[in-house]
This record gives structure tokens, sequence and C-alpha cells, in this order.
């Protein structure tokens, strides 16, 4: 037998109804901050990514799924969301329409890691993406949407965490005093770190070797290092949060791990989550992102959430979720002029919007009943020569018993009703 390829996962019919109430609830608050949603390609050009999120993060020197296309092309599977999103900004000319965009999507992203509980090899991620504004206004707005959107999804027990990681002027300085520091473990480092100790050594704290680890929790703290800008920027964030009433914690850690992060990077966690898999949000500032890519200098904020992880996280806490629903009428029948009528009743109900299954294997009438109780059909209606004769018949609501006799022409109307 043929299986899905490892990482990847199959949603079945009965769970699909908990991923379309997360999707839909974070297009209903995306539509309240007034974010307008953007759909890109599955796949770029791998220089897009190369320069976009940075030729020294995990992400592109690991991660990413590239291949030649048949025009000896180099193609990458989108490993992430918001490289693709800019290129759209600048290329489609969204940035000429309004002087700022606030951007959203749901898309499905690839990475070749090892797949554990809420990561894949193909997973689905919602993200936010705003080009435009400059002020830490729009920072705190998007983490409050973030904030807001998990306490919808009931999923309460969280931790916002916030840093800030200066801009390239600031952070010259700072990787001076980390390549010193750094410098000190070279006979320890990674082979991957080793190289990035002279181009990018903010990427070494970012690392997941445990060893390089370890050596990055004694780092200097870059947040010491952020010059007046940046740090008067951050102040504004913290003052902006506390004005909404949203509750954070500074942490100096935070670095993200893609090199077009500026400034603020913020991650929310799951506390009822263990290990690596309690972050279920994270983004920061990308103001030079747009410039990287063949752009004019363009302020840029966003956020990325996995859903498969954000899921993971509701079941533990046990938010509350749909299950997918029955469909209106199961109806049943026995004869052949029955079942000719049952398919065209079927057909009139479903063309004014009414669910409907009936039967399609010949089975008995209680066997067909037992059925309609399976699938949870909340109401069913049995069809013999009878019914067919008196254009009369029963129907039957499936959770309380109760039978009430209808002409068959009015079906649609009393289930509409």
């Amino acid at each position: 037998m043929i299986k899905r390829p490892k990482g990847t996962l199959d949603i079945l019919p009965e769970d699909v109804a908990k991923w379309r109430f997360v999707q839909d609830k974070f297009r209903d608050i995306c539509r309240r901050f007034d974010y307008k949603e953007i759909r890109t390609p599955v796949f770029e050009y791998t220089e897009l990514f190369q320069r976009g999120v940075g030729d020294t993060t995990d992400v592109v020197q690991k991660e990413m799924y590239t291949f030649s296309d048949k025009g000896d092309r180099s193609i990458t599977l989108r490993p992430e969301g918001t490289a693709g999103a800019a290129r759209a900004f600048l290329e489609d000319g969204i940035y000429a329409k309004s002087p700022i965009n606030k951007l959203y999507y749901d898309i499905t992203c690839y990475r070749h890691e090892k797949p554990q509980a809420g990561r894949l090899r193909e997973f689905h991620q919602l993200g936010i993406e705003a080009y435009g504004a400059k002020g830490p206004g729009i920072d705190a707005e998007i983490i409050s949407l973030a904030a807001l959107f998990l306490k919808e999804l009931s999923v309460k027990n969280i931790t916002i965490n916030i840093n800030s990681i200066g801009c390239p002027v600031c952070r010259k300085a700072y990787n001076e005093k980390l390549r010193e520091y750094l410098s000190a473990y070279k006979d320890e480092l990674c082979e991957t770190c080793l190289g990035r100790l002279e181009k990018n050594p903010l990427r070494v704290l970012d690392c997941k070797s445990p060893i390089c680890g370890k050596i990055g929790e004694g780092a200097p703290r870059l947040i010491d290092y952020i010059c007046d800008e940046c740090s008067n920027h951050f102040e504004g964030v913290k003052s902006s949060l506390t004005d909404l009433g949203i509750e954070y914690n500074i942490d100096p850690s935070i670095v993200r791990g893609l090199d077009y992060y500026t400034k603020t990077v913020f991650e929310i966690k799951a506390n009822s989550a263990i290990g690596a898999q309690n972050t279920v949000c994270g983004g920061g500032r990308y103001d030079g992102l747009v410039e990287i890519i063949g752009g004019d200098p363009t302020p840029g904020i966003g956020f990325a959430m996995g859903i498969e992880r954000l899921l993971m996280v509701m079941e533990e806490e046990n938010a509350p979720l749909p299950e997918e629903n029955g469909p209106d009428i199961f109806i049943a029948h026995m004869g052949e002029a029955a079942e000719k009528e049952a398919f065209k009743i079927a057909h009139e109900l479903r063309a004014k919007g009414i669910s409907v299954s009936s039967e399609l294997l010949g089975r008995s009438v209680k066997a067909q009943m037992k059925y309609a109780d399976k699938i949870g059909a909340e109401y069913s209606v049995v069809l013999g020569d009878n019914e067919i004769e008196t254009g009369k018949a029963n129907v039957k609501n499936m959770k309380t018993g109760e039978q009430t006799e209808l002409a068959l022409s009015g079906l649609s109307e009393f289930l509409l009703k």
C-alpha cells in the first residue's frame, strides 16, 4: 500500500469541522481589524527566500524543499508566508493603492524538519502582514489581534513575550560583542554555527543544537545594545500594550529564526503545552524586507501561527471544538417507485439549501434508520408505496422521536423553518 510522505497529515472528514472553526474565526477577527486576505503561489523562485529569509538561517540552509524545474530554474516550496506576501506587495503594486496595507493569509508551508507533535513537513499557517506604518501602534495592534484570537478560541493560559533586536545600525555594534564572546567557544560550536560566526553571529543564538543553545545562554543581551531610536520604539510598544490592558513579559532571548526581523519581536506561548511546542504564535517587524527584495524602504510587521500546533493546544486545554454536522434530513425508501421519488425530493431540497442524505445501498428500512441515526441526521422520512400514493409522509425528529405528518410538497418549507 502506498502511504503518505513522512511529515504530512491527512485531515479526515470528522476533523475538518475543527479546522474550519479555527480558520473561520481567524478570518472574522481579521475582518474586525480591517485586514484583507491575500493568496500567493505555493512555490517561488529560491532567490526570494535566500535574500528575504536569509541564507544563514536554518530554514534556508537545512529545511527548504528546493528543486530545478523543467526550465532549469531553482524553485522552492514556500517555507513561510512573509517573503511571498512581500514579493506580491511589491510586484503587484499593492504599495501604490494605499499608504498602509494590512493583509492576512491561510496557507500551507513546507520545511524538511524532524516531524514531531505540532510540527510537520507540510503544515498550515495563519499569518498577518502590515506594511506602511512605522510607529509602535501597529506593533501593539497585531499583538492584540493575536491575543484576542486566542482568547476567542478559549486558549486562556498564554504568556506574551516581547523583545527588541534593534536595527542594522545598532546590531552592527552588538555583532562585534557577540562575535568576541562566541569566539571563545569555537571548539564547541557546531559546524553550521562556525560558518555563521563571521557572517551572521546572531543566528548562532537560534541554533537548535543543545551545545550551541547552552553557549548562547551566556551571550551578551542584544536589548542592552539597541540605539535610542529602537529603544524609544520599544518603549512605545510597551506603553501601547499597557494601555490596551495586555500583559507581557520582556524576554531578551527572543531573536526569531529569520533574518528579516528588526526592532520588535514577540512570541506567544501556551503554558499548557510542553517544551518547544508551546509557542503558538511568533512574529515581529521586518522594516528592511521590501528593500532587500528590490523595493523602496517600507516598514512592515507580521506574525504567523501554525494551525496544527494551535489545535493541539486547544485540545490540551479542553477548549470547545465543533463536530461535523450530520445532514438536515435522511430519506429512507423501499421499492423502485419510492427510490425514484426519494432522489427527486432530495434534489429539490438540496437546490433550496437543505442538506440531504438518501439511501444508496438498497438496505432494509431498519438498517436505513440505524444509519440515519449514526450519521447524525436531524430528521428522517420513510417513503414507500403508501407515501407515494397519498403524497404524505411522517417526518421524524431524530433527537426527540417526535413525528409530524406532512405533504411531501411541504417538506422543504418545514425543514427550512
